[in-house]
């Protein structure tokens, strides 16, 4: 143990994870997807439990509605308007400077989905929508990389393990995501924080058992908990795995991962806003169209992203031309916006 720092000193003393487990763990990388409430749980337990490398995923920006669940994020990180990766990724670097910790302010898409897992051993999801569940299914069954479901809504969560050629994948469980307005959502049913943090640590502790080599201990149950309800149940799900019949990891077909599935405006969960997609390549000029914006309304920008403010409505955008508009939940209505204000 006395090679090992004394910060993890607690950690090792665990037999199961004992000085050959830390060793492996400090060598580990780990991509989490999606810096909100579950993924700044999940990042800052692993970056405290001695994670070598981290690479957060998270396409959206701090707001004040945020700092109820999601644990990483201040006041001034609202006021100074930052993507939730990069105040993630400062406030991480405090707690632990070992832990080489990397931002990426980018919409996990087909496109980008196998460069950005590439050469993780774990992923955490830490998403707000099936579709990109779907596509982080998909890309862990053809790149083999184990990776941990997760979802949280009102005192509700669910969790489930996911290690290809092991277990069942998400598919085999769940066929295909449900339709829009189906199933609750953090605008419709709000969530509380404790169910979040638990579902994390599930994660977590999932993860610490894969990175350290223990893939015996996995959860191989669904998971199903309500906070509230004070109810707690595991459901079998190994007879997914043997009906042969899976489209992902039985019959090698990867429809998210292909681009099938995908749409150009997302509605996102918790917020009056829909995300708008650009194709990759794009880069805006700040400051130039700030100047044109500024005669229009309330304009405010950083090297991170532009903010336009509009009667009822905002409208925010990333460098490489993705935005987000505030102020709708219709699609059409957002494109509409964004075309006559930010342009094709």
């Amino acid at each position: 143990m006395s090679e090992l720092p004394s910060r993890y000193s607690r950690q090792v003393l665990f037999a199961e994870i004992g000085t050959a487990g830390q060793k492996r763990l400090l060598e580990s990388r780990v991509v989490i997807v999606g810096c909100g409430a579950l993924g700044t749980v999940q990042a800052e337990a692993l970056t405290r439990a001695g994670v070598g490398r981290l690479r957060l995923i998270d396409r959206d920006f701090i707001e004040e509605s945020n700092l109820q669940r999601q644990t990483l994020f201040t006041e001034e990180d609202v006021r100074e308007g930052l993507p939730k990766a990069v105040a993630a990724r400062r406030r991480l670097q405090a707690i632990n400077a070992s832990v080489a910790v990397e931002d990426r302010v980018e919409d996990l898409n087909y496109r980008n989905a196998e460069s950005m897992v590439e050469g993780a051993d774990c992923i955490l999801d830490g998403t707000d929508n099936f579709e990109a569940r779907f596509l982080l299914n998909d890309v862990s069954q053809k790149q083999r990389i184990p990776w941990i479901y997760g979802a949280a809504v009102g005192s509700q969560g669910l969790t489930m393990t996911i290690v290809p050629g092991r277990t069942p994948c998400l598919r085999c469980v769940f066929e295909s995501p449900p339709p829009p307005g189906t199933t609750p959502t953090c605008d419709t049913a709000g969530v509380l924080a404790p169910a979040v943090n638990l579902v994390a640590s599930l994660q977590v502790a999932e993860a610490l058992k894969i990175l350290s080599g223990r893939l015996e201990r996995i959860n191989r149950n669904l998971v199903s908990l309500d906070v509230w309800q004070n109810s707690w149940r595991r459901l079998e799900i190994e007879s997914g795995r043997t009906s042969g019949d899976c489209p992902a990891c039985h019959l090698g077909r990867y429809d998210f991962l292909e681009g099938e599935r995908e749409s150009s405006a997302a509605i996102l969960c918790g917020r009056d806003s829909v995300q708008i997609s650009q194709p990759s390549g794009k880069h805006l000029d700040f400051p130039q169209l700030g100047q044109r914006l500024e005669l229009l309304g309330s304009v405010s920008y950083n090297r991170f992203l532009l903010r336009f403010r509009l009667k009822e409505f905002e409208i925010a955008v990333f460098p490489d031309g993705r935005g987000i508009v505030k102020g709708t939940r219709d699609p059409q209505e957002a494109r509409s916006l964004y075309s006559r204000y930010i342009g094709n």
